[in-house]
């Protein structure tokens, strides 16, 4: 086999190790057969929201043990092809063999970097913004090219693209646009595009001079509304006590109002219904929506965290610059990432750079790290 598609199986290769480590392949099956059985439950839909989740979950593995068997197959059986080819000196079968490990090369490394995309938010749907900086008019212009590639982008990939609102230019392009992109692993793939983006070229508004213009991008998940919060009994105290009532035939007199303390938070609900059953069911609904509320405001705080790091649209803060004048490239200022093809990055050819970011790092874990886990 020669060394060019050797090296193209080791690639392949280390890729198929990482999908059998982030899918805990020894576990993988047995996990499977638990959510077939969970499936089977008559009960199941009994709680819609409940079952959803479980369906979703599932089919999220599902595709992650196809993906892994069918690459592991593949390459098999195309290195096969190669060694039957190369007996028999074959070469038309041997080149078909290998032009099919470069596609699955390609291919491998995608579905290795999909299965990076393991942070908490990564599979939600996505908010984006993008936002004239620095450069007045030719900025507004800018905002607008910066608009159509990452719709270009979402369309290619097949995601549902929505326009939250738009804010015209005064003379040209927008000075802001909002958008909810959904998909599969929408926020996963656009969180690197968070930040400040550069552009240099021949001004197209009558100036004939070189001009650079800023526009920031901010990127942050669609928070599932659905949270399960989950409330440790060891961390509240129930307490029942007799409701104080105006008094009268009709006032219940026994001890039924309850009132229950949340230790870790310092959280008190109280419930004085009739039913003291009736009363804790409240009193626990109370409690676990306090906490789901706490639960948000701090991922909003997060995001808001997230949103003044980003740093203003100017110089100093960029993560990529695209100049198309005097020459033709885009870089990315954290990869190294470029290339020359600057009108296919505007027409939306943005994996490359998504892929090198993820790849460097991904949840706080460089690929090699990942590969450790």
């Amino acid at each position: 086999m020669r060394a060019e598609i050797q090296n193209t199986v080791e690639k392949i290769k280390k890729s198929v190790d990482l999908l059998e480590q982030r899918l805990d392949w020894e576990t993988a099956e047995f996990r499977l057969e638990e959510f077939n059985a969970r499936v089977e439950d008559p009960n199941l839909w009994d709680d819609p929201t409940a079952a959803q989740k479980l369906m979703r979950e599932r089919q999220q593995l599902v595709d992650a043990i196809d993906t892994y068997k069918s690459i592991k197959q593949e390459l098999a059986d195309q290195i096969e092809l190669i060694e039957l080819g190369e007996m028999e000196e074959d070469d038309e079968v041997v080149a078909e063999a290998e032009t099919s490990l470069k596609a699955l090369a390609e291919t491998a490394g995608q579905k290795e970097l999909e299965a990076l995309l393991d942070g908490e938010a990564d599979g939600n749907d996505t908010f984006l913004e993008i936002n004239a900086g620095a450069g007045g008019t030719e900025a507004c212009d800018w905002a607008a090219m910066l608009q159509r590639m990452y719709v270009r982008w979402a369309e290619k990939r097949g995601y549902e693209v929505e326009l939250q609102s738009e804010e015209a230019g005064a003379e040209a392009g927008i000075k802001s646009c909002a958008y909810k992109i959904s998909g599969p692993n929408a926020y996963g793939w656009l969180k690197s595009e968070s930040g400040v983006h550069r552009l240099v070229r021949i001004s197209p508004f009558g100036k004939g001079t070189r001009e650079t213009s800023f526009a920031s991008v901010w990127v942050y998940p669609v928070v599932d509304d659905n949270i399960e919060i989950e409330v440790n009994p060891a961390d509240i105290r129930v307490d029942t006590y007799r409701s104080s009532g105006a008094g009268g035939q009709h006032v219940n007199t026994t001890d039924s109002a309850v009132r229950i303390t949340h230790h870790p938070t310092g959280i008190v609900v109280t419930s004085s219904e009739k039913s003291q059953h009736q009363n804790r069911d409240i009193a626990m609904k109370a409690l676990k929506s306090r906490l789901y509320q706490m639960e948000l405001d701090k991922r909003n705080a997060a995001i808001n965290e997230a949103h003044e790091n980003k740093g203003s649209a100017g110089w100093g803060n960029q993560i990529r610059s695209y100049v198309l004048q005097p020459y033709q490239m885009v870089k990315d200022l954290r990869t190294s990432h470029e290339t020359s093809d600057t009108q296919g990055v505007l027409d939306g050819d943005l994996d490359p750079f998504m892929g090198a970011t993820l790849a460097q790092q991904v949840s706080g874990k460089s690929r090699a790290d990942a590969r450790d886990d």
